[in-house]
């Protein structure tokens, strides 16, 4: 009983430290450069928050991103405005916890984790909160393939 009871503990033990170790890897750094607050990766549908020094601070969270005909544009972009209770006029719906970052309308906003967006990234609703509690106008968004 007693060797049983060291092995099962053991794996136990093995399993939390290779958990923790992944989780800790996952989160040591981002695809994006060390300037960038807010780090999107379209190809794994992940976002990051950083520091500004390459130090995340939040994520990687699930996101979604623009459909193929509406992609998600690449590149350094700034934090434009911010608006909380967001409605779009042209796609008919509501964008809550906009964070805008480029002058075409492409902003971080709650939206669903299934459906893919005219350009937009979608984030769950805790994660729309942070984005939008976290970034500033002026802030660095960096979007990679």
């Amino acid at each position: 009983m007693n060797r049983r009871m060291i092995a099962l503990l053991g794996g136990v033990a093995a399993m939390a430290g290779t958990v923790a170790f992944a989780g800790t890897a996952e989160a040591a750094s981002t695809p994006c450069s060390a300037e960038a607050k807010a780090c999107v990766q379209r190809s794994s549908n992940t976002a990051w928050l950083t520091d500004g020094a390459g130090n995340v601070t939040y994520g990687g969270v699930p996101i979604t991103v623009g459909l193929p005909k509406y992609p998600t544009p690449l590149g350094t972009f700034h934090v434009q405005y911010k608006d909380i209770d967001h409605y779009s006029k042209q796609y008919n719906g509501p964008m809550p916890y906009s964070v805008f970052f480029t002058d075409t309308g492409v902003a971080f906003h709650q939206g669903s984790l299934k459906a893919r967006s005219h350009g937009c990234v979608h984030l769950s609703h805790a994660a729309a909160v942070t984005f939008y509690n976290t970034l500033q106008p002026g802030d660095v968004v960096e979007v990679v393939p």
